[in-house]
């Protein structure tokens, strides 16, 4: 049963609570939701969020935002440094209902940390300074890429699933239509219709979440390559600067960022 989960009442009169919490590797939150919204912020690892919109994929740097309310579990790949925004309800209706993954900004990444510092030293003076700090710079940051949808169609609901487990990664929409009961223009339709992407696109955000997890847990580029399903690390290169905006290799480096 989802519920909620409690605020300390020492700090709930804040607008903006922050916490900091450390999991070990393949650790799992179970589903849960907040009455504040909460920012979900990766100092290091990744982590996989899940909701009803779809599997969020919150890498180093990023964070997620996620509304008040919505009930979401979370799953960590490797060793995850979480550090974690609650914002009051004011603040929360600035950044809508839906989640979206936001880049982190040098300023914003200092800002998270300067208030999860403060609010454990219990400075309200410095917390009511770096709130709107805060409000504004995520008001600035740009939304990412990093969603994977999720259907309810059983017949893709069953290709998604083989696709995410990994036991069919390399297969094409043909040979994946052959075990949902579907032809493959039947499923490349319920792609474009109920996932808004192609089939080809959606794949590649599945591949892309396994890559981070593996460059998380210190896997070579060239095999992490691989898995991805490219021949050459210049090409997942390619595609992996395109939608996280640096290269596999300064991603490491960002990676290992105290």
């Amino acid at each position: 049963m989802s519920r909620f989960r409690q605020q300390p009442t020492s700090v709930k009169a804040w607008p903006i609570t922050a916490l900091a919490k450390d999991y070990p590797r393949g650790w799992h939150v179970s589903g849960h939701r907040h009455r504040r919204g909460q920012l979900i912020y990766a100092k290091s690892g990744v982590m996989n969020v899940t909701t009803r919109e779809g599997i969020w994929i919150v890498p180093p740097q990023r964070a997620l935002w996620m509304p008040l309310g919505m009930e979401h579990e979370i799953r960590m790949e490797g060793r995850v440094a979480v550090r974690m925004l609650y914002l009051d309800r004011p603040s929360s209706a600035v950044f809508g209902s839906h989640c979206k993954v936001l880049s982190v900004s040098a300023l914003l990444r200092e800002l998270i940390l300067a208030a999860v510092k403060a609010h454990a030293e219990k400075r309200r003076g410095r917390m009511a300074i770096l709130a709107p700090l805060m409000v504004h710079e995520l008001q600035e940051a740009n939304e990412e890429a990093l969603h994977i949808p999720v259907p309810s169609d059983p017949r893709l609901k069953n290709v998604c699933q083989r696709l995410l487990s990994g036991t069919s990664a390399m297969d094409t929409l043909e040979q994946l239509a052959a075990h949902a009961g579907a032809s493959s223009r039947t499923l490349a339709r319920l792609f474009e219709s109920e996932l808004q992407m192609s089939f080809v696109h959606w794949r590649q955000q599945v591949r892309l979440a396994r890559a981070l997890s593996q460059i998380s847990q210190g896997h070579a580029i060239k095999s992490v390559a691989r898995d991805a399903g490219y021949t050459s690390c210049s090409a997942f290169s390619s595609m992996f600067h395109r939608v996280l905006g640096l290269t596999p290799t300064h991603y490491m480096r960002q990676m290992m960022e105290p």
